[in-house]
Protein backbone atom coordinates (compact mmCIF):
# COMPACT_ATOMS: atom_id res chain seq x y z
CA UNK A 1 0.00 0.00 0.00
CA UNK A 2 1.18 3.37 -0.82
CA UNK A 3 2.29 5.63 1.95
CA UNK A 4 1.16 9.54 2.10
CA UNK A 5 4.01 10.83 0.57
CA UNK A 6 3.50 8.47 -2.69
CA UNK A 7 -0.36 9.67 -2.75
CA UNK A 8 0.26 13.27 -2.84
CA UNK A 9 3.08 12.69 -5.33
CA UNK A 10 0.55 10.60 -7.76
CA UNK A 11 -2.15 13.57 -7.19
CA UNK A 12 0.61 16.14 -8.22
CA UNK A 13 1.20 14.11 -10.92
CA UNK A 14 -1.94 13.86 -12.17
CA UNK A 15 -2.77 17.37 -11.56
CA UNK A 16 -0.29 18.45 -13.59
CA UNK A 17 -0.99 15.91 -16.69
CA UNK A 18 -4.65 17.48 -16.16
CA UNK A 19 -2.93 21.08 -16.94
CA UNK A 20 -1.13 19.68 -19.92
CA UNK A 21 -4.04 17.97 -21.64
CA UNK A 22 -5.34 21.26 -22.14
CA UNK A 23 -2.64 21.78 -24.67
CA UNK A 24 -1.43 18.18 -26.21
CA UNK A 25 -2.84 15.71 -27.85
CA UNK A 26 -4.54 12.55 -26.65
CA UNK A 27 -1.97 10.36 -28.05
CA UNK A 28 1.07 12.68 -26.42
CA UNK A 29 -0.46 12.77 -22.90
CA UNK A 30 -1.15 8.68 -23.09
CA UNK A 31 2.43 8.43 -23.87
CA UNK A 32 3.34 11.31 -21.47
CA UNK A 33 1.29 9.34 -18.50
CA UNK A 34 2.66 6.25 -19.63
CA UNK A 35 6.70 7.92 -18.96
CA UNK A 36 5.08 9.29 -15.85
CA UNK A 37 3.54 6.25 -13.86
CA UNK A 38 7.00 4.52 -15.23
CA UNK A 39 6.43 1.98 -17.83
CA UNK A 40 3.36 -0.27 -19.49
CA UNK A 41 0.28 0.78 -19.13
CA UNK A 42 -3.03 -0.60 -20.42
CA UNK A 43 -3.72 2.19 -23.29
CA UNK A 44 -1.20 0.85 -25.92
CA UNK A 45 -2.61 1.01 -29.18
CA UNK A 46 -3.78 -1.88 -30.79
CA UNK A 47 -1.30 -3.62 -33.38
CA UNK A 48 -2.99 -4.12 -36.95
CA UNK A 49 -4.53 -7.36 -38.26
CA UNK A 50 -2.65 -9.63 -40.67
CA UNK A 51 -3.91 -9.57 -43.60
CA UNK A 52 -4.73 -13.15 -45.03
CA UNK A 53 -5.62 -13.50 -48.65
CA UNK A 54 -7.15 -17.10 -50.29
CA UNK A 55 -7.29 -17.44 -53.81
CA UNK A 56 -7.09 -20.32 -56.15
CA UNK A 57 -4.20 -21.66 -58.09
CA UNK A 58 -5.49 -22.04 -61.11
CA UNK A 59 -7.73 -18.63 -61.45
CA UNK A 60 -6.39 -16.35 -58.83
CA UNK A 61 -9.45 -15.96 -57.76
CA UNK A 62 -10.16 -14.58 -54.11
CA UNK A 63 -11.92 -17.68 -52.55
CA UNK A 64 -14.56 -16.99 -50.20
CA UNK A 65 -15.35 -19.34 -47.13
CA UNK A 66 -12.23 -20.83 -46.48
CA UNK A 67 -11.24 -21.80 -42.78
CA UNK A 68 -8.32 -21.19 -41.23
CA UNK A 69 -8.07 -23.20 -37.56
CA UNK A 70 -5.23 -22.97 -35.11
CA UNK A 71 -4.04 -25.89 -33.27
CA UNK A 72 -6.33 -24.11 -30.37
CA UNK A 73 -9.42 -24.09 -32.06
CA UNK A 74 -9.77 -20.59 -32.99
CA UNK A 75 -11.27 -20.14 -36.44
CA UNK A 76 -11.00 -17.71 -39.13
CA UNK A 77 -13.10 -17.90 -42.13
CA UNK A 78 -12.05 -15.76 -45.24
CA UNK A 79 -14.88 -12.98 -46.67
CA UNK A 80 -16.48 -12.78 -50.05
CA UNK A 81 -13.71 -10.88 -50.95
CA UNK A 82 -11.04 -13.70 -49.83
CA UNK A 83 -9.49 -12.30 -47.00
CA UNK A 84 -9.12 -12.75 -43.22
CA UNK A 85 -8.16 -10.19 -40.56
CA UNK A 86 -5.81 -12.17 -38.21
CA UNK A 87 -5.47 -10.59 -35.18
CA UNK A 88 -4.43 -12.88 -32.39
CA UNK A 89 -1.74 -11.33 -30.02
CA UNK A 90 -0.44 -14.88 -29.01
CA UNK A 91 0.13 -15.86 -32.25
CA UNK A 92 1.70 -12.72 -33.76
CA UNK A 93 5.39 -12.81 -34.85
CA UNK A 94 5.58 -16.73 -34.68
CA UNK A 95 5.00 -19.73 -36.56
CA UNK A 96 1.19 -21.01 -36.61
CA UNK A 97 0.04 -23.42 -38.30
CA UNK A 98 -3.31 -23.60 -39.90
CA UNK A 99 -5.73 -26.21 -40.34
CA UNK A 100 -7.60 -25.88 -43.81
CA UNK A 101 -10.99 -26.28 -44.70
CA UNK A 102 -12.83 -25.86 -47.90
CA UNK A 103 -15.36 -27.50 -48.80
CA UNK A 104 -14.22 -28.49 -52.16
CA UNK A 105 -10.98 -26.20 -51.79
CA UNK A 106 -7.94 -27.45 -50.20
CA UNK A 107 -4.21 -27.52 -50.29
CA UNK A 108 -2.23 -30.98 -50.47
CA UNK A 109 -1.70 -33.27 -46.92
CA UNK A 110 1.48 -33.59 -45.60
CA UNK A 111 3.84 -36.28 -45.16
CA UNK A 112 1.28 -37.03 -41.73
CA UNK A 113 -1.76 -37.07 -43.40
CA UNK A 114 -2.45 -33.02 -42.43
CA UNK A 115 -3.90 -30.63 -44.51
CA UNK A 116 -2.84 -27.13 -44.06
CA UNK A 117 -0.15 -24.12 -44.23
CA UNK A 118 2.41 -22.99 -41.94
CA UNK A 119 2.55 -19.29 -41.95
CA UNK A 120 4.39 -16.25 -39.64
CA UNK A 121 1.16 -13.80 -39.40
CA UNK A 122 2.90 -10.15 -38.11
CA UNK A 123 1.07 -6.63 -37.81
CA UNK A 124 0.20 -5.32 -41.02
CA UNK A 125 1.37 -7.94 -43.19
CA UNK A 126 0.24 -9.59 -46.10
CA UNK A 127 0.03 -13.46 -46.34
CA UNK A 128 -1.24 -15.51 -49.39
CA UNK A 129 -2.66 -18.94 -49.08
CA UNK A 130 -3.39 -20.58 -52.78
CA UNK A 131 -5.95 -23.54 -52.89
CA UNK A 132 -6.58 -25.87 -54.98
CA UNK A 133 -10.42 -26.46 -56.47
CA UNK A 134 -11.54 -30.03 -56.39
CA UNK A 135 -15.24 -29.25 -56.98
CA UNK A 136 -16.23 -28.78 -60.58
CA UNK A 137 -18.55 -25.63 -59.83
CA UNK A 138 -16.54 -22.35 -58.46
CA UNK A 139 -17.59 -20.77 -55.73
CA UNK A 140 -18.72 -17.02 -56.09
CA UNK A 141 -19.83 -15.84 -52.48
CA UNK A 142 -22.30 -15.32 -49.80
CA UNK A 143 -25.45 -13.50 -50.93
CA UNK A 144 -27.36 -13.16 -47.61
CA UNK A 145 -26.51 -12.24 -43.88
CA UNK A 146 -24.58 -9.70 -42.50
CA UNK A 147 -20.83 -9.25 -42.61
CA UNK A 148 -20.35 -10.47 -46.01
CA UNK A 149 -17.16 -8.57 -46.01
CA UNK A 150 -16.35 -8.42 -42.45
CA UNK A 151 -12.71 -9.01 -42.87
CA UNK A 152 -12.38 -6.29 -45.56
CA UNK A 153 -14.03 -4.14 -43.42
CA UNK A 154 -11.92 -5.19 -40.45
CA UNK A 155 -8.38 -4.13 -42.76
CA UNK A 156 -9.86 -0.97 -44.02
CA UNK A 157 -10.41 -2.37 -47.50
CA UNK A 158 -14.03 -2.15 -47.48
CA UNK A 159 -16.98 0.41 -46.92
CA UNK A 160 -19.97 -0.98 -44.97
CA UNK A 161 -22.13 -2.68 -46.12
CA UNK A 162 -25.98 -1.73 -45.08
CA UNK A 163 -26.85 -3.95 -42.35
CA UNK A 164 -30.61 -4.55 -41.36
CA UNK A 165 -29.55 -7.18 -38.33
CA UNK A 166 -30.52 -9.96 -40.91
CA UNK A 167 -27.77 -13.23 -39.83
CA UNK A 168 -29.28 -15.74 -41.64
CA UNK A 169 -32.09 -16.47 -44.36
CA UNK A 170 -33.07 -19.83 -45.47
CA UNK A 171 -34.32 -21.34 -48.80
CA UNK A 172 -34.87 -18.86 -51.60
CA UNK A 173 -37.50 -18.48 -53.69
CA UNK A 174 -37.34 -16.56 -56.92
CA UNK A 175 -39.66 -14.78 -59.86
CA UNK A 176 -39.29 -12.02 -62.10
CA UNK A 177 -42.72 -10.04 -61.93
CA UNK A 178 -43.43 -6.68 -63.51
CA UNK A 179 -39.32 -6.45 -64.45
CA UNK A 180 -38.02 -6.70 -61.04
CA UNK A 181 -36.60 -10.28 -59.47
CA UNK A 182 -38.88 -11.10 -56.26
CA UNK A 183 -36.46 -13.08 -53.70
CA UNK A 184 -38.28 -14.50 -50.71
CA UNK A 185 -36.67 -16.99 -47.79
CA UNK A 186 -38.68 -19.31 -45.41
CA UNK A 187 -37.06 -18.45 -41.80
CA UNK A 188 -34.81 -15.72 -41.15
CA UNK A 189 -32.56 -14.97 -38.45
CA UNK A 190 -32.24 -11.70 -36.81
CA UNK A 191 -29.06 -10.09 -34.32
CA UNK A 192 -31.83 -9.53 -31.57
CA UNK A 193 -33.29 -12.28 -30.54
CA UNK A 194 -32.93 -16.25 -30.82
CA UNK A 195 -36.31 -16.23 -32.64
CA UNK A 196 -36.60 -14.18 -35.91
CA UNK A 197 -39.12 -14.06 -38.82
CA UNK A 198 -40.75 -17.05 -39.73
CA UNK A 199 -43.51 -15.92 -42.13
CA UNK A 200 -41.26 -15.44 -45.42
CA UNK A 201 -38.68 -11.96 -45.86
CA UNK A 202 -38.39 -10.80 -49.02
CA UNK A 203 -36.30 -8.17 -51.13
CA UNK A 204 -35.71 -7.24 -54.80
CA UNK A 205 -33.49 -6.77 -56.52
CA UNK A 206 -32.43 -6.01 -61.07
CA UNK A 207 -33.26 -8.96 -63.00
CA UNK A 208 -29.58 -9.48 -63.70
CA UNK A 209 -28.30 -7.61 -60.46
CA UNK A 210 -24.34 -8.79 -60.76
CA UNK A 211 -21.68 -6.75 -62.61
CA UNK A 212 -19.45 -10.01 -63.09
CA UNK A 213 -20.01 -13.46 -62.76
CA UNK A 214 -16.20 -13.32 -60.55
CA UNK A 215 -15.98 -13.57 -57.09
CA UNK A 216 -15.99 -11.14 -55.23
CA UNK A 217 -19.89 -11.26 -55.33
CA UNK A 218 -21.57 -7.59 -53.95
CA UNK A 219 -25.59 -7.95 -54.73
CA UNK A 220 -27.61 -5.34 -52.90
CA UNK A 221 -30.79 -6.05 -51.99
CA UNK A 222 -34.02 -3.91 -51.52
CA UNK A 223 -35.74 -5.28 -48.56
CA UNK A 224 -39.48 -4.85 -47.32
CA UNK A 225 -39.35 -3.05 -44.02
CA UNK A 226 -41.22 -2.42 -41.36
CA UNK A 227 -41.91 1.59 -40.13
CA UNK A 228 -39.33 1.36 -37.75
CA UNK A 229 -36.67 0.35 -41.57
CA UNK A 230 -36.39 -3.53 -39.86
CA UNK A 231 -37.00 -6.26 -42.21
CA UNK A 232 -40.39 -7.46 -42.04
CA UNK A 233 -42.54 -10.74 -42.55
CA UNK A 234 -44.47 -11.14 -46.12
CA UNK A 235 -46.68 -13.93 -45.64
CA UNK A 236 -48.52 -14.29 -42.32
CA UNK A 237 -50.92 -16.37 -42.86
CA UNK A 238 -54.03 -17.20 -40.75
CA UNK A 239 -53.06 -20.43 -38.32
CA UNK A 240 -50.42 -20.96 -35.52
CA UNK A 241 -46.85 -21.65 -35.90
CA UNK A 242 -44.38 -20.68 -39.26
CA UNK A 243 -45.59 -20.29 -42.99
CA UNK A 244 -43.55 -21.43 -45.74
CA UNK A 245 -44.09 -19.93 -49.43
CA UNK A 246 -43.04 -22.15 -52.38
CA UNK A 247 -43.95 -22.14 -56.28
CA UNK A 248 -43.50 -18.66 -56.54
CA UNK A 249 -44.30 -17.56 -59.93
CA UNK A 250 -45.57 -14.57 -62.35
CA UNK A 251 -48.71 -15.45 -64.20
CA UNK A 252 -50.99 -13.66 -66.40
CA UNK A 253 -54.53 -13.38 -65.57
CA UNK A 254 -57.82 -13.30 -68.16
CA UNK A 255 -56.64 -9.18 -68.65
CA UNK A 256 -52.89 -10.05 -69.29
CA UNK A 257 -52.48 -8.43 -65.89
CA UNK A 258 -49.38 -9.82 -63.95
CA UNK A 259 -49.79 -12.11 -60.72
CA UNK A 260 -47.34 -12.94 -58.14
CA UNK A 261 -48.25 -16.31 -56.72
CA UNK A 262 -47.42 -18.91 -54.19
CA UNK A 263 -48.26 -21.83 -52.36
CA UNK A 264 -48.14 -22.11 -47.97
CA UNK A 265 -47.86 -24.32 -45.71
CA UNK A 266 -48.56 -24.10 -41.86
CA UNK A 267 -46.05 -25.62 -40.13
CA UNK A 268 -46.67 -27.62 -36.17
CA UNK A 269 -43.68 -28.91 -34.44
CA UNK A 270 -41.56 -31.15 -35.09
CA UNK A 271 -41.81 -29.36 -38.77
CA UNK A 272 -44.80 -30.75 -39.84
CA UNK A 273 -47.18 -29.16 -42.53
CA UNK A 274 -50.59 -29.35 -41.40
CA UNK A 275 -52.08 -27.20 -44.36
CA UNK A 276 -51.56 -25.85 -47.51
CA UNK A 277 -53.08 -23.28 -49.46
CA UNK A 278 -52.89 -20.98 -52.46
CA UNK A 279 -51.63 -16.54 -51.75
CA UNK A 280 -51.48 -14.13 -54.09
CA UNK A 281 -48.93 -10.74 -53.94
CA UNK A 282 -50.80 -7.51 -52.67
CA UNK A 283 -49.02 -4.67 -54.73
CA UNK A 284 -50.61 -2.26 -52.49
CA UNK A 285 -49.76 -4.18 -49.05
CA UNK A 286 -46.42 -5.20 -50.47
CA UNK A 287 -47.05 -8.73 -48.95
CA UNK A 288 -48.73 -12.19 -49.70
CA UNK A 289 -52.52 -12.44 -48.45
CA UNK A 290 -54.32 -16.01 -48.44
CA UNK A 291 -56.55 -17.06 -51.59
CA UNK A 292 -57.55 -20.08 -51.21
CA UNK A 293 -57.31 -23.38 -48.67
CA UNK A 294 -56.60 -26.58 -50.38
CA UNK A 295 -56.08 -29.02 -47.76
CA UNK A 296 -56.14 -29.01 -43.47
CA UNK A 297 -54.94 -32.19 -42.19
CA UNK A 298 -57.67 -34.21 -40.30
CA UNK A 299 -58.68 -38.09 -39.80
CA UNK A 300 -60.42 -37.54 -43.32
CA UNK A 301 -57.88 -36.15 -44.99
CA UNK A 302 -54.65 -37.49 -43.40
CA UNK A 303 -52.55 -36.72 -46.86
CA UNK A 304 -52.00 -33.79 -48.37
CA UNK A 305 -53.31 -33.82 -52.19
CA UNK A 306 -50.67 -32.79 -55.10
CA UNK A 307 -50.25 -28.75 -54.82
CA UNK A 308 -47.92 -26.47 -56.98
CA UNK A 309 -44.48 -27.29 -54.62
CA UNK A 310 -41.22 -26.44 -55.55
CA UNK A 311 -39.37 -24.10 -58.51
CA UNK A 312 -41.15 -23.42 -61.66
CA UNK A 313 -40.33 -23.38 -65.01
CA UNK A 314 -42.22 -22.65 -68.16
CA UNK A 315 -42.72 -25.14 -71.09
CA UNK A 316 -44.35 -24.84 -74.65
CA UNK A 317 -45.34 -28.33 -75.63
CA UNK A 318 -45.39 -29.27 -79.41
CA UNK A 319 -49.25 -28.17 -80.01
CA UNK A 320 -48.02 -24.66 -78.75
CA UNK A 321 -49.58 -24.71 -75.31
CA UNK A 322 -47.92 -22.84 -72.30
CA UNK A 323 -47.16 -24.92 -68.85
CA UNK A 324 -46.08 -23.99 -65.63
CA UNK A 325 -44.74 -27.08 -63.87
CA UNK A 326 -43.62 -27.15 -60.32
CA UNK A 327 -40.97 -29.82 -58.58
CA UNK A 328 -38.43 -29.79 -56.24
CA UNK A 329 -36.12 -30.52 -57.89
CA UNK A 330 -38.44 -32.82 -61.02
CA UNK A 331 -41.61 -31.68 -62.20
CA UNK A 332 -44.16 -33.24 -60.09
CA UNK A 333 -47.36 -31.47 -61.31
CA UNK A 334 -48.32 -28.98 -64.40
CA UNK A 335 -51.56 -26.78 -65.06
CA UNK A 336 -51.60 -24.31 -68.05
CA UNK A 337 -49.46 -21.23 -67.37
CA UNK A 338 -52.52 -18.88 -66.01
CA UNK A 339 -53.56 -17.65 -63.05
CA UNK A 340 -57.37 -19.03 -63.84
CA UNK A 341 -55.85 -22.24 -64.13
CA UNK A 342 -53.50 -21.79 -61.15
CA UNK A 343 -56.15 -21.05 -58.59
CA UNK A 344 -58.19 -23.94 -60.14
CA UNK A 345 -57.22 -27.49 -58.78
CA UNK A 346 -59.05 -29.36 -61.39
CA UNK A 347 -56.69 -28.07 -64.17
CA UNK A 348 -53.55 -29.62 -61.91
CA UNK A 349 -51.85 -32.39 -63.55
CA UNK A 350 -49.70 -34.54 -61.47
CA UNK A 351 -46.58 -35.87 -63.29
CA UNK A 352 -44.50 -39.09 -61.89
CA UNK A 353 -40.90 -37.32 -61.45
CA UNK A 354 -37.73 -39.68 -62.30
CA UNK A 355 -37.21 -41.54 -59.53
CA UNK A 356 -33.23 -42.01 -59.67
CA UNK A 357 -30.53 -41.17 -61.76
CA UNK A 358 -27.07 -43.04 -62.88
CA UNK A 359 -23.84 -41.51 -62.33
CA UNK A 360 -21.87 -40.66 -65.32
CA UNK A 361 -18.53 -41.88 -63.20
CA UNK A 362 -19.60 -44.97 -61.67
CA UNK A 363 -22.78 -46.26 -62.71
CA UNK A 364 -24.34 -46.44 -59.49
CA UNK A 365 -27.72 -44.86 -58.63
CA UNK A 366 -28.38 -41.25 -57.80
CA UNK A 367 -31.53 -40.04 -55.65
CA UNK A 368 -32.47 -36.20 -55.89
CA UNK A 369 -33.34 -34.91 -53.05
CA UNK A 370 -34.15 -31.39 -53.56
CA UNK A 371 -33.60 -28.67 -56.48
CA UNK A 372 -34.38 -27.31 -59.53
CA UNK A 373 -35.22 -27.55 -63.72
CA UNK A 374 -34.18 -25.04 -65.78
CA UNK A 375 -34.15 -24.35 -69.56
CA UNK A 376 -30.79 -23.67 -71.16
CA UNK A 377 -30.21 -21.46 -74.40
CA UNK A 378 -26.58 -22.59 -74.57
CA UNK A 379 -26.78 -26.31 -74.19
CA UNK A 380 -30.36 -25.62 -75.87
CA UNK A 381 -31.45 -28.60 -73.28
CA UNK A 382 -33.32 -28.78 -69.62
CA UNK A 383 -30.84 -29.02 -67.18
CA UNK A 384 -31.41 -29.58 -63.36
CA UNK A 385 -28.70 -29.02 -60.18
CA UNK A 386 -29.79 -31.49 -57.44
CA UNK A 387 -29.03 -32.25 -53.91
CA UNK A 388 -28.30 -36.02 -53.72
CA UNK A 389 -30.14 -37.81 -51.17
CA UNK A 390 -28.04 -39.39 -48.60
CA UNK A 391 -24.81 -39.30 -50.23
CA UNK A 392 -21.32 -39.20 -49.45
CA UNK A 393 -18.97 -37.93 -47.80
CA UNK A 394 -22.24 -35.85 -46.47
CA UNK A 395 -25.79 -36.84 -46.50
CA UNK A 396 -27.46 -33.70 -48.04
CA UNK A 397 -24.29 -31.69 -48.94
CA UNK A 398 -23.43 -33.42 -52.45
CA UNK A 399 -25.07 -31.69 -55.48
CA UNK A 400 -25.19 -33.06 -59.14
CA UNK A 401 -25.95 -31.97 -62.46
CA UNK A 402 -27.52 -33.46 -65.45
CA UNK A 403 -29.70 -32.70 -68.60
CA UNK A 404 -32.67 -33.61 -70.61
CA UNK A 405 -34.33 -32.78 -73.86
CA UNK A 406 -37.41 -32.03 -71.74
CA UNK A 407 -38.00 -30.92 -68.28
CA UNK A 408 -40.01 -34.06 -67.59
CA UNK A 409 -37.22 -36.18 -68.63
CA UNK A 410 -36.16 -38.81 -69.05
CA UNK A 411 -32.60 -37.54 -67.48
CA UNK A 412 -29.19 -38.25 -68.33
CA UNK A 413 -26.22 -39.27 -66.77
CA UNK A 414 -25.42 -36.94 -63.93
CA UNK A 415 -22.29 -35.43 -62.86
CA UNK A 416 -21.83 -34.23 -59.31
CA UNK A 417 -20.11 -30.48 -59.00
CA UNK A 418 -20.01 -30.04 -55.50
CA UNK A 419 -18.97 -31.47 -52.12
CA UNK A 420 -18.90 -30.78 -48.69
CA UNK A 421 -17.22 -31.73 -45.91
CA UNK A 422 -19.54 -32.90 -43.46
CA UNK A 423 -22.36 -30.53 -44.06
CA UNK A 424 -25.51 -29.59 -45.71
CA UNK A 425 -26.40 -27.37 -48.86
CA UNK A 426 -30.06 -28.15 -49.94
CA UNK A 427 -32.80 -26.83 -51.86
CA UNK A 428 -30.32 -25.61 -54.79
CA UNK A 429 -32.13 -23.20 -57.27
CA UNK A 430 -30.52 -22.26 -60.48
CA UNK A 431 -30.99 -18.37 -61.81
CA UNK A 432 -31.09 -18.91 -65.88
CA UNK A 433 -32.61 -14.99 -65.88
CA UNK A 434 -29.18 -13.82 -64.60
CA UNK A 435 -26.93 -14.65 -67.08
CA UNK A 436 -27.10 -14.19 -70.75
CA UNK A 437 -28.74 -16.20 -72.88
CA UNK A 438 -25.48 -16.96 -74.90
CA UNK A 439 -23.21 -18.01 -72.28
CA UNK A 440 -22.06 -21.31 -70.88
CA UNK A 441 -22.22 -19.68 -67.54
CA UNK A 442 -24.75 -21.22 -65.22
CA UNK A 443 -25.59 -19.85 -61.77
CA UNK A 444 -27.13 -21.60 -58.73
CA UNK A 445 -27.21 -21.12 -55.35
CA UNK A 446 -28.41 -23.01 -52.08
CA UNK A 447 -28.77 -23.21 -48.11
CA UNK A 448 -25.56 -23.73 -46.61
CA UNK A 449 -26.18 -25.47 -42.97
CA UNK A 450 -24.99 -27.45 -39.93
CA UNK A 451 -28.76 -29.21 -39.89
CA UNK A 452 -28.96 -32.62 -41.08
CA UNK A 453 -25.34 -33.27 -40.77
CA UNK A 454 -23.16 -35.12 -37.78
CA UNK A 455 -22.97 -31.73 -35.69
CA UNK A 456 -19.96 -30.38 -37.65
CA UNK A 457 -19.44 -26.60 -35.91
CA UNK A 458 -21.18 -24.41 -37.42
CA UNK A 459 -19.17 -22.35 -40.10
CA UNK A 460 -19.48 -18.92 -38.53
CA UNK A 461 -21.20 -16.10 -40.95
CA UNK A 462 -22.23 -18.64 -43.67
CA UNK A 463 -24.37 -20.88 -42.05
CA UNK A 464 -27.93 -20.71 -42.63
CA UNK A 465 -27.16 -18.53 -45.67
CA UNK A 466 -27.14 -19.00 -49.43
CA UNK A 467 -24.36 -19.20 -51.34
CA UNK A 468 -23.63 -18.74 -54.93
CA UNK A 469 -21.93 -20.96 -57.17
CA UNK A 470 -21.24 -21.14 -60.69
CA UNK A 471 -20.86 -23.73 -63.06
CA UNK A 472 -19.10 -23.67 -66.32
CA UNK A 473 -21.14 -25.64 -69.02
CA UNK A 474 -18.21 -25.87 -70.99
CA UNK A 475 -16.09 -27.66 -68.81
CA UNK A 476 -14.52 -30.73 -70.03
CA UNK A 477 -15.42 -32.42 -66.54
CA UNK A 478 -19.28 -31.89 -67.60
CA UNK A 479 -18.96 -33.97 -70.36
CA UNK A 480 -20.10 -37.10 -69.00
CA UNK A 481 -24.12 -35.36 -68.24
CA UNK A 482 -23.65 -34.04 -71.68
CA UNK A 483 -24.67 -37.12 -73.77
CA UNK A 484 -27.56 -37.39 -75.93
Amino acid sequence: MPDQFECDAAMTTFHHIGELSKCISLGALVALTSSLLGGDTPFQAAAKPCRIEVVEKDTGWPVPMVELRTLHNVRFVSDNAGLIAFDLPELMGREVWFEIVGHGYEVPKDGFGYRGVRLLPEPGKTLRVIVERKIIAKRLGRLTGAGRFSESEKLGESGAEENLGILGCDSVQNAVYKGVLYWAWGDTTLSHYPLGIFHMTSATTRVKPLASFEPPVKLKFDYFIDAKGAPRAVARMPGSGPTWVTAYASLPDKTGTERLVGSYAKIKPPLEAYQWGLCVWNDQKLEFVPHKIIWSKSESTPERPPVPDGHPVFFKDSAGKEWVLFGNPLPALRCPATFEAWENPTTWEPLEPQSTLVSAIDGKPVKPHSGSVAWNSWRKRWVTIFTEAFGKPSAFGEVWYAEADSPTGPWGKAVKVLSHENYTFYNPRIHPEMTPSDSPILLFEGTHSKEFADRPPPTPRYDYNQILYRLDLDDPALKGAQQH
